[in-house]
């Protein structure tokens, strides 16, 4: 399993650009997170594309084909529930918006005077809560429509036309929702738990990308700089996983893979929700030490304490045995994995124990401002307080 290999990983990642492009191609192939989702998007965002060109261009060959493939990238969601209710907006808003065109342009003409009514009329339609983020579409099918409008020669290729726009965008939604249902649904597996367990690989990759430097003392600015971005970007993880959960009961009935396997009722949303609100904080916690790391640059300091940042090494691997057992969530196995959480946990206790001792062994200048090391340490306890209460939240709701 990538986690398990990320988790052993004894010596810090090369930081060449070839070995980056390397590390994240091995975080797309080998966990789902950030890199992976990027890659199926675009993968099927392309796909949807290119089928929706073929089908207005060669076989409809309509005057406006760039339509179809702009409506089928437009509403390639990560869930099946958000590519159905986003096309369903957007074919609204488009439907809006050269509904406008067509009783304004016909009724008034193709004159300035007409754009200017027909860009208030939908720029004001836009703004219906109804339509969501597909509400500046209005606006931007009755632009289109206008420019098709006064291009066209006769009242039937103006009809034409504005009609074709309509279908043009109704093939292109249909193209991108069927080429998400078919090729690799986003949910395949339990939604519960997907976004757990992404949000769990990000922080077990990262955290082993930070130990193994400490260990060694490699923390020059560059690399610092590149963790806490990735850091960020985790946080990203947290809003999507907060929307896959809040969205899992309604996108099971859209997502056909669900009935290739026995399912069983979703128990564990609740559980779910209370791991991913730990899992949150932690987020945060793992954030700040990234951007203690990030903002410090003394050299000086590693071969004389480097024993401290040994033993924070130790501390963060062990954290990283945590994460790897939350990125492999099984609703099915949640009572031996629960038992196991809680050894994980015993053991990391025992490594902050360690660090907290080894930084008062050492004489660390832990009240110096200018100096990372007692950030750590508050960092570390407050690590350790969020991943023990993640382990505890979860072994409650399995015992009920």
């Amino acid at each position: 399993m990538a986690g398990e290999v990320s988790g052993r990983r004894k010596r810090p990642a090369r930081q060449d650009r070839m070995a980056r492009l390397r590390q994240w191609w091995g975080r797309a192939l080998g966990s789902e997170g950030h890199e992976r989702t990027t890659v199926l998007l675009i993968t099927k965002g392309t796909l949807a594309a290119t089928i929706a060109w073929v089908v207005a261009y060669h076989l409809l060959h309509a005057q406006s084909p760039a339509f179809a493939p702009f409506s089928a990238v437009l509403i390639m969601q990560v869930t099946v529930y958000q590519s159905l209710l986003q096309s369903s907006r957007y074919v609204g808003a488009v439907v809006a918006g050269v509904a406008v065109q067509a009783a304004l342009g016909f009724l008034v003409g193709p004159e300035v005077l007409t754009f200017a009514l027909v860009a208030a009329v939908a720029l004001t339609i836009g703004r219906w809560p109804a339509l969501g983020a597909q509400g500046s579409q209005v606006a931007t099918a009755a632009f289109f429509a206008f420019s098709t409008y006064v291009s066209a020669t006769s009242t039937h290729d103006r009809t034409t036309q504005l009609g074709q726009i309509i279908l043009l965008v109704l093939i292109g939604c249909g193209i991108g929702v069927l080429v998400n249902v078919i090729v690799l649904p986003p949910l395949r597996y339990r939604s519960a738990e997907h976004g757990i367990r992404t949000l769990a690989h990000a922080l077990c990759d990262l955290m082993s990308d930070i130990y193994p430097a400490l260990r060694e003392g490699g923390l020059d600015q560059e690399r610092t700089g590149r963790w806490r971005s990735r850091a960020e970007q985790t946080g990203e993880l947290v809003t999507q996983a907060r929307t896959g959960l809040r969205m899992a009961r309604e996108s099971l009935h859209y997502n056909p893979r669900r009935f290739l396997r026995r399912e069983r009722p979703y128990t564990h949303f609740e559980a779910y929700a209370a791991v991913l609100e730990a899992l949150e904080r932690t987020v945060r916690q793992v954030g700040a030490l990234t951007r203690s790391l990030d903002l410090w640059s003394a050299d000086e300091d590693r071969n004389r304490y480097g024993a401290f940042l040994a033993s924070y090494a130790d501390f963060l691997e062990s954290l990283s045995r945590i994460t790897q057992v939350f990125a492999d969530l099984d609703e099915d196995r949640l009572a031996d994995q629960t038992s196991q959480l809680h050894q994980l946990a015993d053991q990391a206790q025992n490594y902050r124990r360690r660090l907290t001792e080894e930084a008062e062994r050492g004489d660390l200048p832990l009240t110096d401002p200018g100096r990372p090391y007692g950030v750590l340490v508050i960092e570390a306890a407050r690590l350790m307080e969020e991943f023990q209460y993640t382990c505890d939240v979860l072994q409650h709701y399995v015992d009920r």
